[in-house]
């Protein structure tokens, strides 16, 4: 872990009850250099006053200064709520020195109570730090933590900014203009923001969390260093707030070079764990003096503290890999398939369902649920793997075994032998589940013989709730290995042969468990049907979170002759709801059971709000070396 040293005398800068403006809180300072004067300006409250009605403490932006860049006085308020979108309170200043003025960007509250519509950047503009001659409205949108870059990219100004802070999930995004009078020209930005997912910043690895602008970006020979704020598990009492880093190139800092692996700093002093906002800290400025970095931060949104790490200890600790999250891509066309009018088979929806390429086409073969909740099994066929050029008009297997009877759920295939394994659901009623397998043979298949599927083998014993199944392609010391779940975990199991009964059911003879405090910590279970790999199984699964029981995808490998043996598991879910159709009721889930590679790419397909299917898909390499890089044993005997 990175060192990082907190001044020992922190706070640097505290509340001041002589001046009421101050008395409350004095926090998120941001750093500037003048000759040899340091100026901070900083956000101050003070005790409540009535605005238009209300009675609240309004934020103004106060300015101190200090030769030492620790000890500050002459407090004074620099900026104060005189505008419409400001009437409510100026917070969280920036400030950059370029062409011989002084932007000092800031967030303006134009309403009361607060709403995100009332919350965006605004902007001052001084000759010499002592006086505003002009002040503008930057965003006509949702966005705090507003920065300017200290010169030029390519001869035109950069901005950086936090959008959607208060619409969660936040974005850290990247916006040009050729002139100073374009960063406040509202048509710019409202065609910038049509594309919002072009210009962020990947620095979100779930939306679980929350990522905000800290500093204004300073330039390193290695870089554009950006030091932020990430908030672990933003929406739950256990968030955490880590002050992080991060390298942006020189000529194009839309593009991430190299990252500090760990956290400059989490809460763990009085200071940062008790005040207006507890367990709070929170990056505003920069400065490099001496091969120092300092870092300005807020302790619990009511004193600005300081903490050092030297340049040479950070630049040894930036790491090229595994610095960005790793996304699936969601495609153009989704949902790809939806409950189709007059089917009264699928009426209820149609979701979850297993993936196979046969003959250069994709195979679906999904879960179809009619109006009173029996599940059957619908095929649908796509030759690119995204639009759907065949759908068939009935079901390609039905509930046939009395231990079934309210639906076949949940495929998975596995193909083997030149015969197609399915793994699927069986639920009986009155909450009775379990695993069945049944296969037909390719040619079969191919050409729709339905009525050539076997008799369906139940696998695990009755009375135990278990699912979410698939059959590995491969032997393992010529034993059939199957994966299911047995609630809260992922069972690995073998078997002699694919006849079960009495005596011969699946057990649980080892377990991959959920993760205490992270986004699968509820349950986990398989996506599709694991993929061999030369670095071992890759696992693609779901996982469900205590906080919000959302479902998510992540990945896994797997030993290749022991695959109960995880060797790199995501830190993070690489798939997440994040689409209204990928929600019901406010809960989001993303459902993976079927996968195929196509060129390059890994196409995964899954269940969205128990109703639609999507599709998402990820370069296979870069799933398979960003796992690699991350694994506990490096695969040194698979290279």
């Amino acid at each position: 872990m990175i060192t990082v040293s907190r001044y020992p005398d922190n706070p640097i800068l505290k509340p001041n009850p002589t001046n009421p403006w101050e008395s409350s809180a004095v926090f998120n300072g941001s750093i500037c250099k003048i000759n040899d004067n340091y100026n901070i300006l900083y956000r101050a409250q003070g005790k409540k006053i009535f605005v238009k009605g209300a009675e609240l403490s309004i934020s103004v932006i106060g300015k101190a200064e200090g030769s030492d860049g620790i000890n500050f006085s002459k407090n004074q308020i620099f900026i104060r709520g005189s505008e419409d979108w400001d009437q409510f309170g100026c917070e969280d200043p920036r400030v950059t020195e370029i062409d011989g003025e002084y932007f000092t960007f800031y967030t303006a509250l134009s309403e009361f109570p607060f709403n995100a519509n009332g919350i965006k950047a605004g902007l001052a503009i001084s000759d010499d730090l002592k006086t505003v001659k002009e002040k503008h409205l930057v965003t006509p949108f949702n966005a705090k933590a507003c920065a300017l870059f200290p010169e030029k990219i390519n001869d035109k100004y950069a901005v950086i900014l936090a959008t959607n802070t208060d619409l969660p999930p936040s974005k850290i995004a990247i916006a040009y203009f050729d002139k100073k009078e374009d960063i406040w020209d509202h048509e710019k930005w409202k065609d910038w923001y049509k594309n919002i997912d072009e210009h962020t910043l990947p620095l979100l690895w779930s939306n679980m969390d929350q990522v905000e602008v800290g500093s204004t970006p300073i330039k390193t020979p290695y870089g554009w260093l950006l030091i932020y704020c990430y908030v672990l598990d933003y929406f739950s009492p256990r968030r955490q707030f880590q002050i992080k880093g991060v390298l942006l190139d020189l000529n194009d800092p839309q593009k991430i070079v190299g990252a500090v692996k760990d956290a400059f700093l989490v809460p763990e002093t009085d200071y940062e764990l008790n005040g207006n906002a507890p367990n709070t800290i929170f990056p505003t400025s920069v400065i490099i003096e001496n091969g120092t970095l300092s870092i300005y931060y807020s302790g619990a949104d009511t004193t600005i503290c300081l903490a050092t790490v030297a340049m040479e200890e950070l630049y040894s600790r930036i790491r090229i890999n595994n610095v960005v999250p790793i996304h699936m891509e969601k495609l153009t066309g989704n949902p790809i398939l939806t409950p189709e009018g007059g089917k009264e088979w699928e009426a209820n929806g149609v979701l979850n369902p297993a993936a196979i390429l046969l003959d250069g086409k994709t195979y679906l073969i999904y879960r179809a649920v009619d109006k009173n909740s029996v599940s059957r099994m619908g095929l649908a066929i796509s030759t690119d793997g995204v639009k759907i050029d065949e759908r068939l008009p009935d079901p390609i297997y039905s509930p046939r075994e009395p231990e079934e009877k309210m639906g076949c759920e949940d495929p998975r295939v596995t193909l083997m032998d030149n015969k197609i394994y399915m793994c699927y659901t069986a639920y009986e009623g009155d909450n009775t589940v379990r695993v069945a397998l049944t296969s037909i043979t390719v040619e079969d298949f191919l050409n729709r013989k339905w009525d050539a599927w076997t008799k369906p083998e139940l696998v695990t014993a009755p009375g135990i709730y278990d699912k979410d199944a698939c059959l590995l392609p491969d032997k393992i010391s010529d034993k059939y290995v199957f994966f299911h779940r047995i609630t809260p975990g992922i069972s690995i199991d073998k078997s002699e042969s694919l006849t079960f009964g009495e005596g011969k059911w699946l057990a649980t003879k080892s377990y991959i468990i959920p993760r205490k405090g992270m986004w699968d910590d509820e349950k986990i279970g398989i996506g599709p049907t694991p993929i061999k790999t030369t670095k071992g199984w890759l696992l693609i699964y779901h996982g469900i979170s205590t906080i919000d029981h959302w479902y998510r995808a992540g990945a896994m490998l797997l030993d290749i002759k022991n695959p109960q043996l995880v060797d790199a598991r995501t830190k993070y879910p690489i798939l997440e709801p994040s689409e209204e159709w990928e929600k019901v009721n406010g809960r989001g889930i993303v459902f993976p059971c079927g996968v195929v590679e196509i060129g390059d790419y890994l196409y995964v397909y899954y269940g969205a709000a128990d109703k639609n299917i999507g599709v998402a898909r990820v370069k296979f390499s870069d799933l398979l070396d960003y796992l690699v890089n991350q694994s506990y044993r490096k695969f040194l005997k698979y290279k």
